[in-house]
């Protein structure tokens, strides 16, 4: 019973530092920008912390930094970006932002987790593949679904899938990738000394 309650305490704290952790480096990013959209800093602790609590932690991380995307969006942190959406559509802009990092978080959990058995270290570029992928996949999903209109008059008349890929997301999705594939070293040791903690 006692370790069942310690082991408990032991990963709400986890989450919680990791949670702190993606809150400061999610609002440092919104000052590092490759065109309209902020680059993401804080998906590497969402992997950390997915590979060492499970899948549901992944989720939960991943929500708190959607929370944070808004929020600083909202604060006018990111440029306006946020304030513009949300005045186009509220609901299409919290399902965009709250889906993409949910899902990315708890998707990174799961990958891990299928292969963490067989390859510590290939569990951890997998998920830090995933990750990125799903958060800037389901941005662009939901910016087609919801913001269609916008997308087309910001792309000034050029084809819309080339500024998506090229103008929109795609320079930050790949520095988002190659930051989680220099760190998924670092990533895999701390996520080793994380699970001798348990």
């Amino acid at each position: 019973m006692n370790t069942n309650r310690t082991d408990k305490t032991r990963r709400m704290t986890g989450i919680a530092i990791l949670s702190a952790i993606i809150v400061v480096l999610q609002i440092l990013s919104n000052f590092v920008k490759f065109g309209p959209v902020s680059i993401t800093l804080s998906l590497a602790p969402i992997i950390i912390g997915a590979a060492i609590y499970g899948t549901g932690a992944g989720a939960i991380l991943g929500f708190v930094f959607s929370v944070v995307v808004v929020l600083t969006g909202i604060a006018g942190w990111d440029g306006g970006f946020v304030m513009l959406l949300m005045g186009i559509s509220v609901p299409g802009l919290l399902v965009t932002c709250l889906g993409k990092g949910t899902a990315a978080g708890w998707l990174s959990g799961l990958c891990y987790r299928a292969i963490a058995k067989k390859n510590e270290l290939a569990a951890v570029i997998c998920a830090g593949i995933v990750c990125p992928v799903v958060n800037t996949g389901l941005f662009v999903v939901g910016m087609m679904v919801f913001f269609a209109d916008t997308l087309t008059a910001m792309a000034g008349g050029q084809n819309l899938v080339t500024y998506i890929v090229f103008g929109l997301a795609g320079v930050n999705f790949l520095v988002e990738l190659v930051v989680n594939m220099v760190l998924s070293t670092g990533i895999s040791r701390i996520i080793r000394a994380g699970k001798k903690m348990r």
